[in-house]
């Protein structure tokens, strides 16, 4: 029985072709310090979004994006604005900046005001900018990876050489649609990266208790879908792996996952106490991962001074607080407005 069982059964795989092991980006000393005030102004923006929270001006739900923006800085860098789209969940802020979207239309949205980038519908978790190509911010854990899909199958049926990224974490990754977007993504050889944000905890629980498979660079294995584990706290290492995941791409070879292994030093959002982890572990990431640091002490061995960075620094605390001011000022929308940006006629 044994024998005839061998002699059915099914023979190796051969070997696949993978992308090759991305390099960190070898950025010039403007492109590192465009990557800095990139980062801080994420920083700062989440800051303060936080701090209007408490004030009340914030209502709903709120997921800050603070620890995390080397990747949304070092992947969006990479991309060609004129034809690649963007999905992700619900902490959408980052993603939005990181395209150069103006903080003050932002921060409108996060106050619920007609001024803002949704003309106050969205509020934080579902902001859009058909403009940049952005489709969202969705608060469905997981619906995500599903409509990025849709996008990416847009791009093929156009033929527009357009490549859609689309982000999601690490909680996600456990989700039933993810893995059938995966199927159909290789099947039909879609293009799209799929962004696995691995910050280590899904709302309060670690990956370790919630993934049998925490490397998650692997799960699209079975779909012949090739990862890469990338260091999500290092912007150079992200646009690295950004360049050789679109490289993949737009050479008709299919999906690609890149896991990018990052920390969010906030809750899971503004009403996580996060008590699931000690306060020493956080700092340890702030003190020796901190994706901003780490490009502050890039831009000084290149020559950049204190006071430039100081300037950096001010030119940001003012761009924020202005917008800030914006979204205090301006008003909430119209009532009729309700009715409104309901249904998109398409003959």
């Amino acid at each position: 029985m044994a024998k005839a069982l061998r002699a059915i059964a099914e023979p190796p795989l051969p070997n696949r072709e993978r992308p090759g092991e991305p390099q960190p980006y070898d950025a010039t000393k403007d492109e590192l310090l465009d990557f800095y005030k990139h980062m801080l102004l994420i920083r700062r923006f989440e800051e303060k979004a936080g701090q209007l929270y408490g004030l009340g001006l914030i209502g709903g739900f709120c997921h800050l994006y603070i620890g995390q923006e080397a990747v949304a800085v070092g992947l969006q860098s990479a991309l060609d604005g004129d034809k690649d789209s963007v999905i992700t969940g619900y902490r959408d802020h980052g993603h939005m900046l990181a395209y150069g979207i103006d903080p003050k239309v932002i921060m409108a949205e996060l106050t619920g005001r007609g001024a803002g980038i949704s003309r106050g519908k969205g509020g934080s978790m579902h902001m859009f900018s058909t403009e940049h190509k952005f489709y969202g911010g969705h608060g469905i854990v997981g619906a995500q990876v599903s409509l990025g899909t849709g996008l990416a199958f847009g791009h093929k049926y156009s033929n527009d050489g357009g490549v859609c990224l689309a982000y999601f974490g690490d909680g996600a990754a456990n989700q039933g649609q993810v893995y059938e977007s995966f199927n159909m993504a290789q099947l039909w050889g879609l293009p799209i990266i799929f962004v696995i944000e691995n910050n280590q905890y899904a709302m309060g629980t670690s990956v370790s208790r919630a993934a049998s498979e925490d490397q998650f660079y692997k799960r699209g294995e079975s779909f012949r879908i090739p990862g890469i584990q990338v260091d999500g706290m290092d912007v150079l290492a992200c646009r690295g792996a950004a360049e050789e995941a679109l490289a993949w791409v737009r050479a008709g070879k299919g999906p690609i996952i890149l896991e990018m292994k990052t920390y969010r030093y906030r809750g899971h959002s503004m009403s996580d106490p996060a008590k699931y982890r000690s306060r020493e572990e956080v700092q340890g990431v702030r003190d020796k991962s901190d994706p901003i640091e780490h490009v502050k002490k890039l831009l000084e061995e290149q020559g950049v001074t204190a006071e430039e960075l100081k300037s950096v620094e001010q030119v940001i605390r003012k761009q924020v607080n202005e917008a800030a001011d914006f979204a205090e000022q301006t008003p909430e929308p119209d009532a009729a407005d309700l009715y409104t940006d309901v249904l998109v006629e398409r003959y």
